[in-house]
């Protein structure tokens, strides 16, 4: 098995066990304490062309699945569609703005190498772009504990995590099971400061 393939694996499951403590020591909601009886919607992300940032893809995914109960990110297996694609660029990091629906048309997260240059954390950077994928805005200007501030919190932060409001929002935008009666947006939003 290649070295990438197995760096990818440990990423994952720690990305996952840190964003499981986290998600575990926040301050329970309503939302969040209340069992989910909806069907879980399965979400495929292809970042074959994504080099370079596969760890931080790696634990942004592990992120949110971690933090919401009706929506799980997986990569898509070689040769099939994914409703995800996850491109790295020399620009600034860029979105799609969803809800991406399963089978529906597909949106792009650009992963640009321009924010990580001027400081920005590459895992915040990635979670934060698939947010958009999952339908959220940016919230800026906005602290370090909202994802969804991006590069408003500035270069010390590395919060990967979304917060109770941006949980919410995905739970509730995928409560259908397929973000159904929701259109996705098609915006691109771009994160400059």
């Amino acid at each position: 098995m290649p070295l990438s393939t197995w760096l990818k694996a440990g990423v994952t499951a720690a990305a996952a066990v840190l964003a499981t403590t986290t998600a575990a020591t926040a301050a329970p909601t309503s939302e969040s304490s209340a069992p989910s009886t909806s069907a879980v919607v399965t979400l495929r992300y292809d970042d074959s062309r994504a080099g370079g940032w596969e760890a931080a893809i790696a634990a942004g995914v592990a992120s949110w699945n971690a933090s919401v109960d009706n929506v799980e990110l997986v990569e898509a297996a070689p040769g099939t569609r994914a409703e995800i694609v996850i491109v790295a660029t020399t620009g600034w990091p860029q979105a799609t703005l969803g809800p991406v629906r399963p089978g529906g048309r597909q949106v792009r997260v650009e992963l640009g190498s321009q924010a990580v240059a001027q400081g920005y954390d590459k895992t915040r950077i990635a979670a934060h772009e698939l947010g958009h994928s999952l339908g959220l805005p940016d919230t800026k200007p906005g602290p370090c504990t909202q994802l969804m501030s991006g590069s408003s919190a500035g270069t010390g932060c590395v919060n990967a995590v979304p917060n109770a409001t941006e949980r919410a929002r995905v739970e509730s935008a995928y409560a259908n099971g397929a973000a159904a009666g929701i259109p996705a947006d098609g915006r691109i939003l771009v994160d400059i400061p």
